[in-house]
Parts: structure tokens; sequence; C-alpha cells
């Protein structure tokens, strides 16, 4: 059975049970109060009984997880304030991913895994878009039209559009108002750069759960620093990832650890302006996903930004230092204070505007579940380095990872797109076939006029297709070859 994780040290060391951190948890404080170097702790603490993690780096300083430490005096001193006997300096197995493809191996999901609820939330669509874009799915689905990309997603509701008319007694309105909502909404991401995030290969969550050769878990490190200036896009990703988690892994109970710790940074993020729909499947995916082995860590700077039926499930808790200086701070302050187990000699709502960088209020579940007293401790400072990596060490690191060159190419293969594309070439052709027979059978009705010379019949033919668009695009290319001109290259 693994050991007791040491996170803190009070007069007593604070362990985090590995066979409870499944039962999720919370790091909470101001900016600047130490909940970074609480989750580098903690994800080290993980590692090393073999516990792979997945974090976002928001701020670009987490991959000095990979070297060992020593490069901050302050640590040291740490350590001696503690007495952390057998204390060592050591680095950490990672893997870097960025959904821009830039900073780490890329990640893609389809746009059929996003699904039309985390799409809606995604594109910020009100009742009426999403009701649509759920159309589009459902249709797409039934015409079986796979959805991989944007490009797949943009040329389905086109389609749908234009052929409202047909849809309508089976699926209902669809209204074109808000398929341009929705488009818009598309053009909105591209310009984030979420393009990149959608298509395959789809990532593969086995490998978000690799050990390394010595046992230890990998640390899978998203590049954030970009993405969090897309906010919603950060949100929904890492609430895709979180469902897919729970969708995919096996039920396997309390096991003796935890298979993933998935740390949410910047959760309010994830609360937003979100619908009582989306809030629903958030607090279901946490409440079920601890049953299959995996312990999700918000970490957010106020505990007021997690709704309550989804605080009420974080269970281990590491608060850090909050300032009382509104209003809404104060009653912050006091929420936090009263969602711990009371200490008689520790008066929680005074400390908790008190701690120093560092320090926090602490307590985590007992070996039955039950929360522990609070106390307040010093969090232990991690082994790796705290400085960030050089943009080499980076780049080295990500081509001698064993997932190198497996994500980084691309895939098109036919979906959607491609198929609609083919049926309004074959429409276009089926429609200049049968506009060039009404006008032979036109043609022969008018025995008097057969003196006509082949080239004005032909004239005659191409007057008339050139009255509609497809009859345009043929006639250019026709006239083209015939006069030696140069249509359009490629």
């Amino acid at each position: 059975m693994p050991q007791p994780l040491l996170i803190a040290k009070a007069a007593s060391d604070l362990v985090l049970l590995p066979r409870m951190a499944n039962r999720h948890g919370l790091v909470a404080g101001a900016t600047g109060t130490g909940k970074t170097v609480t989750l580098r702790t903690m994800a080290e603490r993980f590692s090393a009984i073999g516990v792979p993690v997945f974090l976002a780096d928001v701020k670009g300083d987490l991959p000095g997880l990979c070297k060992p430490g020593g490069d901050n005096p302050k640590v040291a001193e740490r350590v001696e304030q503690l007495k952390l006997e057998g204390f060592e300096y050591r680095g950490y197995p990672v893997a870097f991913w960025d959904l821009y493809g830039q900073q780490g191996h890329p990640v893609r999901t389809t746009i059929s895994d996003m699904g039309p609820l985390l799409f809606s939330r995604l594109l910020n669509l009100n009742d009426t878009q999403g009701g649509v874009l759920n159309m589009v799915f459902k249709i797409a689905d039934d015409n079986g039209l796979l959805l991989l990309d944007l490009k797949d997603l943009r040329s389905m509701l086109q389609f749908v559009g234009d052929h409202a008319a047909e849809f309508k007694t089976q699926y209902g309105n669809v209204s074109a108002a808000s398929i341009g909502a929705i488009q818009r909404g598309l053009l909105e991401l591209e310009s984030q750069g979420a393009e990149a995030f959608f298509g395959e290969p789809a990532l593969d969550l086995d490998d978000l759960m690799q050990t390394d050769a010595k046992g230890r878990g990998v640390i899978n490190i998203l590049a954030a620093d970009k993405l969090i200036n897309a906010p919603k896009l950060y949100a929904t990703f890492l609430l895709w990832l979180l469902s897919e988690l729970f969708e995919r892994l096996p039920e396997v109970g309390d096991p003796e650890k935890p298979k993933l710790a998935f740390f949410f940074d910047e959760a309010h993020l994830l609360f937003n302006d979100a619908p009582d729909a989306l809030l629903d499947k958030i607090e279901q995916v946490v409440r079920l996903v601890r049953s299959k082995g995996v312990g999700v860590y918000f970490v957010s700077q106020n505990p007021l930004d997690i709704p309550e039926k989804v605080l009420g499930q974080l269970g281990n808790r590491v608060q850090h230092a909050l300032r009382a200086f509104t209003p809404r701070d104060q009653k912050a302050v006091k929420a936090a204070a009263e969602t711990f187990r009371a200490n008689p000699e520790l008066d929680v709502a005074t400390a908790i505007t008190e701690l120093a960088v560092g320090e926090a209020l602490v307590s985590f579940l007992d070996e039955k579940g039950r929360p522990g007293i609070v106390a307040r401790a010093f969090v232990c400072p991690p082994e790796s380095q705290l400085s960030p990596i050089t943009p080499e060490e980076r780049k080295q690191i990500i081509q001698t990872s064993v997932l190198a060159g497996h994500y980084e190419q691309a895939i098109d293969r036919e979906s959607a797109f491609e198929k609609l594309k083919v049926r309004a070439e074959e429409a276009m052709q089926q429609e200049a076939v049968e506009a060039q027979a009404k006008v032979e059978a036109k043609a022969n009705k008018e025995p008097a006029r057969r003196s006509d010379s082949m080239i004005e019949a032909f004239g005659k033919s191409v007057i008339r297709a050139a009255g509609s668009s497809i009859g345009r695009q043929i006639i250019r290319g026709v006239m083209g070859s015939i006069f030696g001109g140069g249509g359009r290259r490629r």
C-alpha cells in the first residue's frame, strides 16, 4: 500500500492518504499566497507513488518540475525550518501538451466527441441556437456524416440551412438566424486559434496515464499561458477531458491510489455564466468520476467560485490566505472557515486573513473518509526546480518523448465536408444533364428550325444554361476549353 503523502507540517505531519485522494480537493487562496507551490508539491507526491498527473500551466512556470531544484534559497530555508528528513532535490518525468501545438504535443478532439452541449457552451449559444446545433449533430449522425473538424461542422450547418424545409417534418424548424449565429461563433473560435484543436488524431486518454521506467507517474503539463486568453476554450477543453475520463474509464471504486490526479487551475472559468444544464453535468461528472479512480483538484482564488454542489464533494482542502477588503471577500472568508472541521484551538476565520506566503489551513480526509480537524501549517517545498526551463530544454523533452511524432501530423480523412462536397458536385452534374435534356427536347419539338447549325444550337443551349449558377460554372469551363481560355489554375 502506498505511503501517505506529506503535504504540510504543523505540530504534526499533515498527510494526504492515497486511498482518499480520489475524493477530490480544493486549493484556494489569493494571488501570491502559494497556491502554485502547493500544486507542485502535490503533483510531485502523486508522481512519486506512481500516480500520473494532469495540470494546466497558466503562468508558464511549471516546466521546472522536470529538473532537480536547488535554485531557490527560500526552499532550503523552508526545508530547515520544517526539519524535512530525507528531502532531496530531484526532477520528475513530464510530458508537455499544447492545444496550439507550439509548446508541446498537439492536443485534439473531434467535433463529434465534444458533443452539442459542450459546443454550445463553447460558442455561448442561447437555448434556441443550442437546439439547432443539437439538430445538426443528429442529422449528421443519422446520415453517417462524421463531424471531425471545424470545416465539417461549417459545411454541415450550410447543408442543413439549405435544406431546412426537407428536415422540418422529422427534426423541427431550423432557424436561419440560429445557423448564422453558430457560423459567426465558429469564425470567432478560428480567430482564437481553436481550429488546430479539432481534428485527428484525437487524444488517447491512455497517453495521459503513463509511468516512467522507475514507476513514477508522468506529470502531464498543458501549456495554458496562451490558452487562458481564450477562457471559454480553456474551460470547455478541461471539462471535455474530465467527461471523457468519466465516460471511458472502468469502475474501480476506491482504489489504493488514484489512476490519475487532475488539477483544474483557474477553476472559476469553468463555472462563469454556465447554464443550469451544464452545471448539472459538471456536478454529476465530479461526483461520479471518483469511482473511476480519478481525483479532481480545483485551484481557485476564492472558494465561492465553486458552486455549492461541487464544493461539498471536495474533501481534501488546502486554504491559503484570503483578503477581506470587500463584503464579498468577507463572505468568502466566512464561507471558507465554515467548511472546515472546527479546531477549538484555532480561530479559522481570523487565521485565513493572517496566513503568510506558503502557509495554509489544511484538512485532509482520514482513513474513514472523515474530514480531519483543520490545522494551520506550512506547505512542504517542492523538490524540483522553481524557475522555468529554456525553450531548448522543452524542445528536447518533447522530441525524446515516447509520444514524439504521434500527434504532430494532423490527419484529414473523409468526413462530412468531403461527402457533402461530392453530393454537391453530383447535384451540379445532374442539374446540368437535366438542363441539356430540356434544351434537346425543346429543339426536337421545332422541326421547322432543324436547319439551325450545330453551333447555333449549342449557343442557345449555353444561353439557357447560363441562367443558373451551376450552368454558369459549367459554361466557364466549357468555353475556356473551346477558346483556349486560361480557366482558374489550381
